[in-house]
């Protein structure tokens, strides 16, 4: 059967209707897949099938069909045979990307280790994988446990100093010892000094807790991260303490928007919307000194009122206002992790698939995998920040800051 070089979309459609089909999108999709190929494969033969043409150069030779796995399921994509040469759409029929090869692995090993077995039917289904041995899971999992692993453990100094550091922690579940157990995975993203974002690394640890943190930094420094000025992050137990152990000099940025969170918990909630306008008013601000200043104001109009809510502000002063310290134009980047959510939400979109991992191996696997196509697409896209901001945020001393403040609390404590 010759496919049609052409399409009449309305008559499609009301083909498509009448047949009232439950595979619509697959049949729509693989009849338009096969029409592109055919208008393809006419290009490269210099004329139209079954056209009589002096431009010709070559002739189709039937057919080759194959299989191709799509979100709406497996399509019939017909590739046109040529009489002399071949024709492949690279285009097309490419090797799985990494993230997607990944979630494909760890979702047949829990298959295949009988995980969830009805509600693995459903996902494999999904994915359109129909065989897939014990061995082919075998070997793509090597293959991509061998490219994360050599992510992972590349070296930083060269693309250093990353002047600005982002970190968070994502809660994920894993089959341990015939239990469900909640593991970690923490995720550094970095900006060096080309101005691109990087995914600096990734660790999978048992609790967040200053050891998983530590260890974690510990291993950032090994690998050559240098030239920290300021690390942004939600307040995650033991990591102001693991920063200042590993990153000397660095300050820490508490994230505005979990903070935010935090200071609603201790407020009476019919007052909510008063205390986030006085909060997001302190931000607004034109410069570092009014930065300060209205953040004075705002505590003064709280402790008539909110006592409780001015202490929990005055005591969060120097972790929510370190961006200050530098250029005002990096201020929307560094002062919460809202930039990083994006690759949050896709973690999540691939993560949620699987569910429960079978294994920690599997986490590194998958998340290390997603990090890795991030941490391209940074690479080939534009600079987050400007070289000239950079310079300006390399040459702030925090840690003259940070001594003038040790020795303002010493004076105030005497």
């Amino acid at each position: 059967m010759t496919v049609n070089p052409s399409i009449d979309p309305a008559r499609l459609l009301e083909e498509q209707l009448a047949q009232a089909s439950p595979d619509l999108l697959r049949e729509l999709l693989q009849t338009f897949i096969n029409t592109l190929l055919s208008a393809e494969a006419d290009a490269v033969c210099g004329a139209e099938y079954g056209a009589s043409s002096p431009e010709r150069i070559n002739r189709r030779n039937g057919y080759r069909h194959r299989g191709f796995d799509t979100r709406a399921g497996t399509l019939d994509v017909a590739v046109p045979k040529l009489r002399q040469g071949t024709y492949f759409p690279e285009w097309l029929l490419e090797r799985r990307k990494r993230a997607e090869r990944a979630l494909t692995s760890v979702v047949a090993t829990c298959y295949l280790l009988g995980v969830s077995t009805r509600r693995m039917d459903k996902l494999v289904q999904s994915l359109g994988i129909t065989t897939l041995s014990k061995s082919q899971v075998s070997v793509m999992a090597k293959e991509l446990d061998d490219h994360v692993a050599e992510f992972r453990t590349r070296s930083l100094a060269e693309a250093g100093p990353f002047t600005f550091v982002a970190s968070d922690a994502l809660v994920l579940k894993v089959r341990e010892g015939g239990r469900v157990v909640p593991v970690h995975a923490l995720v550094a993203i970095g900006v060096n000094a080309d101005g691109h974002r990087e995914i600096l690394g990734v660790q999978v640890t048992t609790s967040e807790d200053g050891a998983g943190w530590l260890g974690f930094f510990r291993d950032l420094t090994a690998r050559g991260l240098s030239g920290v000025k300021l690390v942004t992050s939600d307040a995650h137990a033991g990591l102001v303490a693991a920063i200042a152990a590993t990153l000397p000099g660095a300050s820490w940025q508490r994230c505005r928007t979990h903070y935010g969170a935090n200071l609603m918990s201790a407020t009476p909630k019919s007052s909510w919307g008063w205390v986030k306008a006085l909060l997001h008013s302190v931000y607004d601000q034109p410069d570092a000194a009014s930065v300060h200043a209205q953040f004075d104001r705002v505590v003064d109009a709280l402790t008539e009122k909110l006592p409780t809510v001015a202490d929990h502000l005055d005591g969060a002063r120097a972790d929510i206002l370190a961006f200050t310290a530098f250029p005002k134009e990096v201020w929307r980047q560094i002062w919460s992790n809202n930039p990083n959510e994006r690759l949050n939400r896709e973690i999540r979109r691939r993560t949620d698939v699987v569910g429960i991992f079978p294994d920690r191996s599997s986490i590194i696997r998958l998340v290390g995998a997603v990090l890795a196509e991030q941490h391209d697409e940074w690479a080939e896209g534009r600079r987050y920040l400007g070289l000239d901001v950079l310079a300006k945020s390399q040459a702030v001393d925090t840690r003259t800051q940070e001594a003038t403040d040790n020795l303002t609390l010493q004076a105030i404590t005497a």
